[in-house]
């Protein structure tokens, strides 16, 4: 994770809303490029794909595709890779792929997510997972680096009825965790789970992993 422990530990949890002031109860992690290291993966599973049913996707076209939903993501790769572009056969030969290269290499965790995970928890923050990934598989991931009990609640986009770049997943969460949205602070590695968060009304702080702000 972009953030150090250092960096959590001199972050201020209150501010100001509406002329009061307020505490940050909850932090809503994005999984994916952000507590794992999982999306330099995604974007050669994409790519790889795209190519091998006749569709040359650029490294700035799959940028687009993180945490993005079926809903917005389809007819976006058909305006830019032509309109027979299949996104389900894409999208199903990418999981194939995706599986092989996790197979072969393993979930990578990114620096601190333990140590930070750990300090919430000292101080009483709630944590919850609020993911693009169906339940299952991340439930999988978690498992394989024993992350899955240090969240509080784990959130998934099959669990709403609109993915992000939608507020859904997150307006979900707020309401699992019993939090009101301007009492979470969500961190995310793409512009689509930043739209997504802010858009729900929780402060959205985004952490780089493959792109810039």
């Amino acid at each position: 994770m972009g953030l150090s422990l250092t960096g959590w530990r001199l972050f201020n949890f209150n501010r100001d809303f509406m002329g009061r002031r307020v505490m940050y109860k909850a932090v809503l992690f994005d999984m994916d490029g952000l507590i794992i290291d999982t999306e330099k993966h995604y974007q050669k599973a994409w790519i790889q794909a795209a190519k091998e049913l006749g569709f040359n996707m650029t490294v700035k076209e799959q940028l687009y595709l993180r945490s993005c939903s079926k809903k917005y993501a389809e007819p976006l790769m058909q305006k830019l890779l032509g309109a027979d572009f299949d996104y389900d056969k894409v999208r199903d030969r990418r999981k194939e792929i995706m599986d092989e290269i996790l197979k072969k290499n393993g979930i990578e965790k990114k620096p601190y997510v333990d140590e930070i995970l750990d300090f919430l928890k000292e101080k009483k923050i709630k944590r919850a997972l609020v993911t693009a990934t169906p339940e299952k598989k991340a439930r999988e991931y978690l498992k394989e680096i024993k992350l899955e009990d240090k969240f509080d609640k784990i959130i998934c986009a099959d669990m709403v009825e609109r993915g992000k770049p939608d507020p859904d997943v997150y307006i979900f969460a707020c309401e699992k965790i019993n939090e009101k949205p301007y009492n979470c602070l969500a961190l995310e590695d793409s512009p689509n789970g930043v739209h997504s968060a802010n858009s729900a009304g929780v402060d959205v702080i985004m952490i780089p992993d493959l792109s810039e702000p």
